[in-house]
C-alpha cells in the first residue's frame, strides 16, 4: 500500500489546514502487537488505580478545553460558540461512566451451593480498535473510551481524517496523565483499505464504530470470518410529531435547534417533523419566525449559530434532496434572512431551508440528510403519525409533543427507536443507554449497560475440598 497523504480541508475555507502522512500497514500491525503487549499489563492494574489515571486525564482534557475547542472549529466548522461545549458534555458522560464503573465490573456471584464458590468475573477482552466520526469527535469517542480503558482494555484509536487532531490530543493528553505506554495508540488513515486491514488483524478483539450504515455493513461483512463482536451507532432520519395541544412556540424553537445544530450533522438531528392538521399552520409560522433569528455565517464568529457543513461533496448531497422534494411538490417556506442570502463565499454553506408539504416519496423523508433542513409534512391523526413515524429503516431517536403527558408517554411506545422523547429531542441522556434500532445501530454505549460490550464473562467454579 503506497505512503497515504492525509489531507484535512478547512469545511469554511475550503482550503487545506493539516497536511500528513497516513499510518501504514507495517506501522499499524506493529501498533497492534505493542497494544496486546500493553494490554496485558494494564489488564492488572487495579481499577481504583485505572480510575485516577483517567480523572488526572479527564482534569487536563478540561483546562484546555478551549483551544481543543478551537480546533474543534477549525477542523468540522461547528460555530466556535458551542465547540467548547463539547468538552463539558464529555465530561458528564465520563463522570457518569467512572461513578458506575465499580458497580458495572464488579464480580457477580452465583447462587450459593454447598461445598462449591461460584461466582462470574467481568474480564476485560484485549486491544479494542475505536472508529470515530468527526462531526462530535469527543463525545463519541468518551463513549466507548472510558469504559474500555476502565474494563482493563487497551485502545486503538483511528479518528476520522477531517478531525485528526482529537486523536492526537486524546493520546498526549493521557500519556501525559501517566498511562503507560502502548495503552493507548492512534493509527491515522482516511483509505478504506487500512479500516480493513485493521478490521482483520487478529490482535484487535472488539471494533466499536461510529459513522455511516453503509460503512457498519461493510465493516460486517469484512469481519464476517472473524468471531469478534462490533459495536455499531450508525445513521438516522429521526421523526417528530406535534400533536394539537403542544406549545407551539416552545415545541418550534426545540425543533428548530434540534433539526439545525451543527449545521444538522447529528446522527440524531430531527430530520423530519409531523404536524396534526389542526396546528400545523401556526407551527409553520412559528418556525418561520425561529429561522429568523439564526445567523448563518463564519464559525469563528462568536454571534454565528450556524456554520459551514464539512465539505462540498455534503453540500451537492444535501441540495440534490432538497431538489428532489421540490421536484415532487414540496414548497420551499424558508423565511427571508439576509444571511441565508449571503453566506461567506469560500466555504461549504448550506442555509437551513424548510420545506413543507413533503412526504415519503422524496429522499428527504426516506435517507438520512445530515444537513440544515426542516421536512415538515401535515397529518390527520396520532395514528397517522405514528405510521409515518416507524416508516423507516432506521430507529435512534424519536420524538412526540404535547401537554397532554400520559398521551406523549403512550404514543412513544409505540416507536421504533431506541430513544424516545416527549417534549424533547436531541439528547443522548449519559445514564440512559445510547443504542439504535434497525439500521441505526447494534449494541449501545452510555447507561447502566454501557460496560457490556467492553468485558467478557468467566464463569468461575470453585469446589472445595478440606483439608
Amino acid at each position: 500500500m503506497a505512503q497515504e497523504v492525509i489531507r484535512t480541508v478547512s469545511p469554511s475555507t475550503n482550503k487545506v489546514i493539516l497536511e500528513r502522512e497516513g499510518t501504514t500497514i507495517e506501522e499499524a500491525r506493529r501498533v497492534a502487537s505493542d497494544s496486546k503487549d500493553a494490554f496485558n499489563n494494564w489488564k492488572k492494574l487495579s481499577l481504583q488505580d485505572r480510575q485516577n489515571l483517567i480523572v488526572k486525564a479527564l482534569d487536563i482534557i478540561q483546562e484546555r478545553k478551549e483551544e481543543l475547542g478551537r480546533e474543534i472549529t477549525e477542523q468540522m466548522g461547528r460555530p466556535i460558540a458551542y465547540s467548547a461545549k463539547e468538552i463539558d458534555t464529555m465530561q458528564k458522560r465520563a463522570k457518569y461512566l467512572l461513578d458506575i464503573s465499580n458497580e458495572a465490573l464488579e464480580d457477580i456471584p452465583g447462587l450459593p451451593e454447598a461445598g462449591f464458590k461460584r461466582y462470574l468475573k467481568k474480564e476485560p477482552i484485549g486491544p479494542v480498535l475505536i472508529v470515530f466520526a468527526w462531526n462530535f469527535p469527543y463525545l463519541i469517542l468518551v463513549n466507548a473510551l472510558i469504559p474500555a480503558l476502565l474494563a482493563g482494555n487497551s485502545v486503538i484509536l483511528k479518528p476520522s481524517p477531517q478531525t485528526p487532531l482529537v486523536g492526537d490530543r486524546i493520546a498526549e493528553i493521557f500519556t501525559e496523565a501517566g498511562l503507560p505506554k502502548g495503552v493507548l495508540q492512534v493509527v491515522q488513515s482516511g483509505d478504506p483499505k487500512m479500516l480493513k486491514e485493521l478490521s482483520l488483524l487478529p490482535e484487535i478483539q472488539l471494533i466499536s464504530f461510529t459513522g455511516s450504515t453503509a460503512v457498519g455493513l461493510t465493516l460486517r461483512e469484512w469481519t464476517s470470518s472473524r468471531i469478534i463482536p462490533l459495536n455499531l451507532e450508525l445513521g438516522g432520519n429521526d421523526p417528530a410529531y406535534v400533536r394539537p395541544d403542544a406549545d407551539l412556540k416552545y415545541v418550534a424553537a426545540q425543533l428548530v435547534d434540534g433539526a439545525v445544530f451543527n449545521s444538522g450533522q447529528s446522527c440524531c438531528a430531527v430530520e423530519r417533523i409531523y404536524v396534526h392538521a389542526a396546528v400545523h399552520d401556526a407551527f409553520v409560522k412559528e418556525v418561520q419566525e425561529e429561522l429568523k433569528q439564526y445567523k448563518l455565517g463564519d464559525p469563528m464568529d462568536k454571534s454565528t449559530n450556524v456554520g459551514p457543513v464539512i465539505s462540498q461533496a455534503a453540500v451537492r448531497s444535501i441540495n440534490q434532496q432538497i431538489e428532489d422534494a421540490l421536484a415532487r411538490g414540496a414548497v420551499d417556506a424558508t423565511p427571508k434572512n439576509s444571511t441565508f442570502e449571503n453566506p461567506p463565499k469560500d466555504g461549504n454553506y448550506v442555509p437551513p431551508r424548510l420545506l413543507l408539504n413533503t412526504n415519503h416519496e422524496m429522499q428527504v423523508m426516506k435517507y438520512e440528510t445530515f444537513g440544515p433542513v426542516i421536512p415538515v409534512s401535515k397529518v390527520a391523526s396520532d395514528e397517522e403519525a405514528v405510521r409515518l413515524m416507524n416508516d423507516s429503516d432506521y430507529g435512534l431517536t424519536a420524538s412526540v409533543w404535547t401537554k397532554d403527558i400520559s398521551k406523549g408517554e403512550e404514543l412513544i411506545q409505540e416507536l421504533e427507536a431506541g430513544t424516545v422523547f416527549v417534549n424533547r429531542c436531541d439528547y443522548p441522556s449519559p445514564d440512559l443507554a445510547w443504542t439504535g434500532w434497525k439500521d441505526s445501530g447494534l449494541g449501545c454505549t452510555l447507561g447502566p449497560r454501557g460496560f457490556d460490550a467492553f468485558f467478557k464473562l468467566k464463569s468461575n467454579h470453585v469446589k472445595e475440598i478440606q483439608a
